[in-house]
């Protein structure tokens, strides 16, 4: 009997949108791979070892060869971004802390929901700008583009308060905020222009629109005033005091309100037992592979690659406001985007097969749309070789997973490993070595 015949699609909509999901899919993939059989890539497993090499390089010079480098290393999250050049996420934090004048101090749990409130606005916002946009930043008179100017400039609109509802709180997103959002507005505040052209501003613009509406449609996640910091609240039911007298949060608890409480912000790509699945594709080589037996939903490759950024950005969040500790994370996946994946694609670990994909005549590299079977693959591959990657680099380095963990891997190595590599390749534009033909939504 074939056992997947029984299981309900209510149950298989709901497995792929979990954690473990993601990686036992993209698992399969690369199973696929080692056998020769994906239809537009051919893995090379032996130019892995160049790949750690080139991260122990970058990890070495930026954080130091000696036993305590890894102390060094923050997680990867939005707040490296926000914190571009300057540190505005702890000033913030700071002014509320103990603010000018005789105004009183801002309560920690106000303060977790306010830097919530930013950071979620701002992964909304973070999805590829393209390859000419910058933001000026006359604050400190700095240029920033791709993630930090993005980080760079929502700080400044949730500063000046371009997502708050309420008269005389700046520091705020709300639904009704969010409501008065037009691409227009956007695209000023993030200083769009003809000479400084944004990939996908519509979308994200539509983005951080229905963000407004998830939020009031979700009141036992987000409150009755539709805020993302009122997560803090929700959360507050799911902790659990430890023998040590930490409080602990189950990292289930986090992705189960995001994933689900911002389930119909994301476009309506796949809809499964009713249920809008999200950034979840179908995967034709893995269909192939389940021959006669392939049943619905048995093709498709989960993800929910904004949610793991928001994720790892917000646990950053709960652990250096609220002092909470998180447990779970190992059910966290590396970033299926383009920086990663593409530090595979100029090390030669992956590579296309021939003619697999237009070439754009402009650029001279190949190009798809995120929901191309090239791309479902290429973002599979990504996950699990990031898996390999850090096992090899924590081999190379002697250190356990506990040490060194798989957030610090990716801001450390692989996530800067695929920019640099990407600037000595296309100098010109720094960009992926596959363009993908991005809507503001996916990457």
């Amino acid at each position: 009997m074939n056992i997947a015949a029984i299981v309900p699609l209510s149950e298989k909509a709901a497995y792929l949108r979990t954690l473990p999901a993601i990686r036992e899919r993209c698992g399969r993939v690369h199973e696929l791979a080692t056998q020769g059989k994906l239809q537009y890539f051919d893995y090379h497993p032996e130019r892995e070892d160049a790949a750690v090499e080139l991260c122990l390089d970058i990890i070495k010079k930026k954080y130091g060869a000696d036993e305590d480098f890894a102390t060094r290393i923050p997680p990867h999250g939005r707040w490296r971004h926000l914190d571009a050049g300057a540190p505005r996420v702890q000033d913030l934090l700071q002014a509320w802390t103990s603010p000018p004048g005789s105004a009183a101090p801002i309560d920690t749990q106000e303060q977790a929901r306010r830097t919530i409130d930013l950071f979620i606005a701002s992964v909304l916002l973070d999805a590829g700008a393209g390859n000419v946009w910058k933001y000026d930043e006359k604050e400190t008179g700095q240029t920033f583009n791709r993630s930090e100017g993005l980080g760079v400039a929502s700080f400044r609109m949730f500063e000046q308060g371009f997502f708050s509802g309420v008269e005389g709180q700046p520091h705020r997103v709300d639904a009704e905020g969010l409501a008065r959002i037009t691409t227009e507005r956007v695209g000023e505040a993030m200083q769009v222009t003809e000479e400084n052209p944004m990939v996908g501003i519509d979308g994200r613009t539509a983005l951080l629109y229905k963000l407004g509406e998830a939020l009031k449609a979700s009141p036992e996640y987000f409150g009755k005033d539709g805020r993302p910091g009122n997560l803090v609240d929700f959360l507050q039911a799911h902790v659990r005091t430890d023998e040590n007298g930490a409080t602990v949060l189950p990292l289930a608890a986090l992705w189960y309100a995001l994933i689900d409480g911002l389930s119909t912000i994301w476009p309506s790509r796949i809809v499964l037992a009713d249920l809008p699945l999200g950034d979840v594709w179908p995967c034709p080589a893995l269909g192939a592979s389940v021959g006669e037996n392939l049943q619905e939903s048995d093709d498709l490759v989960p993800f929910h690659k904004l949610t793991q950024w928001l994720t790892y950005s917000l646990i950053e969040v709960f652990e250096k406001v609220l002092k909470w500790k998180i447990a779970g994370v190992e059910d966290m996946t590396g970033l299926p985007e383009y920086r990663n994946g593409g530090l595979l694609v100029d090390l030669g670990i992956l590579t296309l097969k021939e003619n697999a994909l237009p070439i754009d005549p402009k650029s001279g590299l190949p190009h798809a749309a995120p929901s191309h079977p090239a791309i479902v693959e290429w973002r599979a591959m990504t996950v699990i070789e990031l898996d390999r990657l850090a096992a090899g680099i924590r081999k190379a380095l002697n250190v356990t997973e506990e040490q060194l963990s798989l957030a610090q891997i990716l801001e450390s190595a692989t996530w800067n490993g695929g920019r640099e590599i990407a600037k000595q390749k296309r100098p010109e534009t720094c960009g992926p070595p596959i363009e993908i033909d991005s809507d503001g939504t996916v990457f």
